[in-house]
């Protein structure tokens, strides 16, 4: 059978937040878009997890603080082999965000994101990107090193089945660098980037593009506070 590539699904996404004000907006930001579908809603993480049973979703948008579950333990329970989940957080909230992505999740997106970074980050962790503003990435998670083991980090073995210009782009995706960012550092194209990026989360068996820059922090590439200041 041959597929049509011109036509594709839309993105089906499934809300989660124990505000029902919040869940309304984002419903009507996206409900107007035609190529993303809200297939379901959720008031905490158990009927989250228990709707994703019966419901197919590509992307989650999770609250973390929530009755009966959190988004933590959801995210837990959801990640493995399930949708991609967008980390619905603030400032304030950094350490919850932070222990929702050590538990699966794809990314970030700020509660008072307007709705074209909504839509962008929806669309952007579908195509596999993961992170919607690298920057952002890594200003929360120079916040989040506070709550890092005090302890020293253990150099992984799977560092050792990097070449030498993907431990370079490991460290500069770390860094909070775009793939643009990285290309021009390196005199490459975005493409090659990208080649690198698949390479190295295949080796080193990581989720994401946001599961590698937790990798780099807890491993010790990247050293807490090195990276607070602007590129």
């Amino acid at each position: 059978m041959i597929e049509d590539l011109g036509e594709r699904p839309p993105i089906r996404v499934v809300l989660v937040d124990d505000q029902e004000l919040v869940r309304a907006g984002f419903r009507m930001v996206l409900d107007a878009q035609p190529d993303i579908d809200v297939v379901g809603e959720a008031g905490d993480g158990a009927r989250a997890v228990e709707l994703l049973r019966s419901t197919t979703a590509d992307v989650v948008l999770m609250d973390v603080r929530m009755p009966r579950m959190d988004g933590i333990e959801a995210t837990r329970r959801i990640s493995v082999g399930g949708p991609k989940i967008i980390i619905l957080t603030t400032f304030d909230l950094d350490e919850y965000a932070f222990a929702a992505i050590k538990a699966g999740a794809s990314g970030f997106l700020l509660k008072d994101a307007g709705p074209a970074q909504l839509i962008e980050a929806i669309k952007a962790v579908h195509s596999g990107d993961a992170v919607v503003a690298p920057s952002t990435t890594r200003r929360l998670l120079d916040r989040f090193a506070v709550h890092l083991p005090e302890r020293e980090p253990v150099r992984d073995r799977g560092l050792d089945l990097l070449t030498a210009r993907e431990s370079e782009v490991l460290h500069l995706v770390a860094r909070g660098l775009s793939n643009a960012e990285i290309a021009e550092r390196l005199y490459v194209s975005d493409a090659t980037v990208k080649t690198h990026m698949g390479r190295i989360l295949t080796k080193l068996d990581l989720r994401d593009r946001v599961q590698a820059v937790v990798y780099a922090y807890e491993t010790g590439l990247v050293k807490q506070g090195h990276n607070g200041h602007s590129e």
